[in-house]
Order: structure tokens, then C-alpha cells, then sequence
């Protein structure tokens, strides 16, 4: 394992891409730390240090930020506009014709579909960062925290000075997608996937390092146990796969002959990722919402809805949250994974080019045989995001730990899956060069 370590680093042009991934992880790291124009500073560190955090939407989005979200600085929208424009191109490519024939064009159509993304991107992240600085000058970014200096988190809160602060932010989320976009052409891995893997990794140690001064060394031993045990079960589900064997049929053409191979087609049992998780929160977050905008003023009573859904529906703990939450996560991703793999279309390529399931018929039966398998292979995926997701709640409802609970969510199904991913690729540049990767 050394000796293969030893070997990236002496290798040239492999060096210099993991050097040149490393810079861009450092100054984004940086940019998110410096803080937007007229915010208050020392304001935001006192209410990091004395507040309980955030829940819901809000603390999804600044866990893919690395915390640069309730810092209010320069990159605190983070890799979030992104994520939500690609999720919606690709959504669109249901609904909208035209985008899925740009897809089918190959890779100049594919090239317009990003193009699109970016846009979508820019007008997200303007959505979000006014929406942001919005919450900021009302005082309700940290919740309703008793600390005094959370309700004063701008030096300015003029028009031209909220601009300037939706404009910086804007801006920065503009450069993330810069930067990730020259990881993925000159560094190693996929440059978006990199940078949510530094922002997510990037909060472990301050977490475990809260866990040990708030719970003790013996809870803090417990946690970490519980994250190798759920890294390794992580591991193991996300490189499992059921493997549909598929076989072509030999053809000529002119006098060559085609085909006659045996492959497979791999279906995964977590096919959908981590999209449903951001899904269910971000429908979770929906009526707290509503709720916190209809609060009662002072002396008056809440309405019963309002009182139910803060008690049920916003507390990590209700046992009805978890339920809801645990549904919502199998049934988006019984939805998620109908829209990215289709079965018609899969049986009429093999149809296409000769290919057939032996003891299946090609066609509608090899497009139904499909459809039978993924929905049953489905079923225990949607279950095990669901119970990944839960477990920061357990956490909670156990030993209190929620918002420093790090092995769980959607944060530890990113640091599993992009590590794997970049390992690949780093085995794969090895084995170019070397014949021996940097895995046996």
C-alpha cells in the first residue's frame, strides 16, 4: 500500500494533478472563511459558539457549504445552486423534449445542457443569497437564539449594502463553479464532487472534537465506533450490484464480424445516490416554513396547526419527523430512479444492436424483466438511505449529539461515494502507467 502511494508521487504528471486539486481545495477552503462585505464578524463567531445550530433545509445547506453558511462569507451559498440546477436539468429532461434530444446529440448537446445548468445556477444562487441576507437582517439565521448579537448580524443594512452582499455572493458561487469545473479538466476526480467532499470532511474534526468535550472520551470512542462499523456497511451497499447478464448475437458486416460477446448490465442497489435525502429534507423544511412565518405576535396564542407542526414537524426527535422523513426518502427514491433509468429504452438499444437476456425474449419482455428487477432491488436501497439518514436523529434521541453527529446523512454517503470515485481514478492513472493500480 506504501509502495503504491510512493508510486503517485513519483509519478510526474500525476503529481502535478493532485498538486493542482490540492491548491484549488486550499483557496476554496479560504474563500470560506472571508467574510461578505458589512457582516459583522466577531457578531457571526459569537453566535457559532453559543447557539445550538440550525435544523432542516438550512442545515443541509451549510453542511455542503463547510460551514460557510452561517459565516456569511464570500462562498456561503457553496456548492448548493449547483447541485440544484443539475437535479433540475435533469428532471426537466422528463418534461421537456427538447432537452432530452440534446442529451441523446452526444457531446455537443451535453455541452449546451451544462451551459444551461450554469445559468440556472447563477439564478439560483441570486435567489438564495437575497433570501439569505434576508433571514440575516431579520435576526432568524441562528433561529430564535437568545444570544443578543444574533440579532445583529449586519454593520449595514442599507439597499445598496444588501446588494452589494447579493452581488459578492452571487459572485462566489460564480468562482466555485469556476474552480470545480478546472479540477474536473486538470486535477483529479469530478471537480463538484471534490469540493462537497472538502466541505462536508472539512467539519468532522470540530465535530468529534465537540462530542468529546460535551459527552466525554467514552462517548466519543461509542461515536466512533459506530462510524467505522456504518463506513464499512456504506462501503459494502454502494459497490454492491446486481448484474443482468446480456449477451449479443454475432452479425457481419461487410466481412467483419460483430458481437458475439457475453456483458452485463450492473444495476446498483443505491441507483439514486444522495438525492432523495436532499429531497425529503428540503420538502421537510416546507412546513417549518410556513409555520415560522406565521408565528404569533407577542401575547397572542399560536394556532393549533402552528403548535403541531413545531412539535411534530421540526424537532429532530418526533417520532412522527423520523416516520415522515423515512417515507418520504423510499418514495423519492422510487421516483428519482424511475426518471434516470429507463427500461423501454434500455430493451430497444440491446434490441438495437442484437443484445437479449438469455431465457428473455428481446423487446417489451426485456424492458418488463428490467422493470421487475429494479423495482425489487429498489425496495432494500430505499430502505438503507432512509436508515442512513436517520441515523444523525438517533444520535439525537440517544445520546444528544445530532448537530456534531457526522457519520450519517447525506454527508457520509458523499465522503463514501466520492472517495471511491477518486480512488478509482487514481488506480486507474496508476495502472496507464505502471501496469499495477493503487488497489490489489
Amino acid at each position: 500500500m506504501f509502495s503504491a502511494i510512493a508510486r503517485v508521487f513519483r509519478t510526474p504528471d500525476l503529481r502535478r494533478k493532485i498538486g493542482f486539486t490540492l491548491a484549488i481545495i486550499a483557496l476554496y477552503r479560504f474563500g470560506a472563511h472571508v467574510p461578505t462585505p458589512f457582516v459583522d464578524f466577531p457578531n457571526v463567531q459569537q453566535c457559532l459558539r453559543d447557539s445550538t445550530g440550525t435544523e432542516g433545509l438550512l442545515a443541509l445547506v451549510n453542511l455542503f457549504s463547510g460551514g460557510a453558511l452561517l459565516q456569511l462569507s464570500i462562498f456561503a451559498l457553496g456548492v448548493m445552486p449547483y447541485i440544484t440546477a443539475t437535479i433540475i436539468v435533469q428532471l426537466l429532461r422528463v418534461v421537456i423534449p427538447h432537452f432530452e434530444a440534446l442529451y441523446k446529440e452526444g457531446q455537443a448537446g451535453q455541452a449546451k445542457l451544462t451551459q444551461y445548468t450554469r445559468y440556472l445556477t447563477i439564478a439560483l444562487a441570486l435567489l438564495q443569497s437575497t433570501t439569505l441576507v434576508t433571514v440575516a437582517r431579520s435576526g432568524q439565521l441562528f433561529g430564535t437564539s437568545s444570544v443578543p448579537e444574533c440579532q445583529q448580524l449586519l454593520t449595514n443594512d442599507a439597499w445598496w449594502a444588501q446588494l452589494l452582499m447579493i452581488i459578492t455572493m452571487t459572485a462566489g458561487t460564480g468562482l466555485i463553479m469556476w474552480f470545480a469545473e478546472l479540477v474536473t479538466e486538470r486535477g483529479i476526480g469530478n471537480g463538484m464532487s471534490i469540493l462537497i467532499f472538502t466541505s462536508i470532511a472539512a467539519a468532522f474534526p470540530a465535530s468529534l472534537w465537540a462530542i468529546w468535550q460535551s459527552r466525554g472520551f467514552e462517548t466519543f470512542l461509542l461515536v466512533v465506533a459506530v462510524g467505522i462499523v456504518v463506513v464499512g456497511l456504506v462501503v459494502f451497499v454502494e459497490q454492491s450490484q446486481r448484474r443482468i447478464p446480456v449477451q449479443y448475437a454475432k452479425r457481419m458486416v461487410g466481412r467483419r464480424t460483430y458481437g458475439g460477446t457475453n456483458t452485463y448490465i450492473p444495476i446498483k442497489v443505491n441507483m439514486a445516490g444522495v438525492v432523495p435525502v436532499i429531497f425529503a429534507s428540503s420538502l421537510l423544511y416546507i412546513p417549518a416554513l410556513i409555520a415560522q412565518f406565521n408565528q404569533p405576535a407577542a401575547g397572542e396564542t399560536a394556532a393549533p396547526w402552528v403548535v403541531w407542526i413545531s412539535n411534530n414537524l421540526t424537532n429532530g426527535d418526533s417520532p412522527i419527523y423520523m416516520l415522515v422523513y423515512f417515507l418520504l426518502i423510499v418514495g423519492f427514491t422510487y421516483f428519482y430512479v424511475a426518471i434516470t433509468f429507463n427500461p423501454v429504452e434500455v430493451a430497444d438499444n440491446m434490441k438495437k444492436y442484437g443484445g437479449f437476456i438469455p431465457g428473455i425474449r428481446a423487446g417489451r419482455p426485456t424492458a418488463e424483466y428490467l422493470d421487475y428487477v429494479l423495482t425489487r432491488i429498489t425496495l432494500p436501497g430505499s430502505m438503507y438511505l432512509g436508515l442512513i439518514a436517520l441515523l444523525p436523529l438517533f444520535a439525537l434521541a440517544l445520546v444528544g449529539a445530532n448537530q456534531n453527529f457526522p457519520f450519517g446523512g447525506a454527508s457520509i454517503l458523499i465522503i463514501v461515494g466520492v472517495g471511491l470515485e477518486t480512488v478509482k481514478q487514481i488506480d486507474a492513472q496508476l495502472q496507464q502507467r505502471h501496469y499495477e493500480g493503487l488497489l490489489r
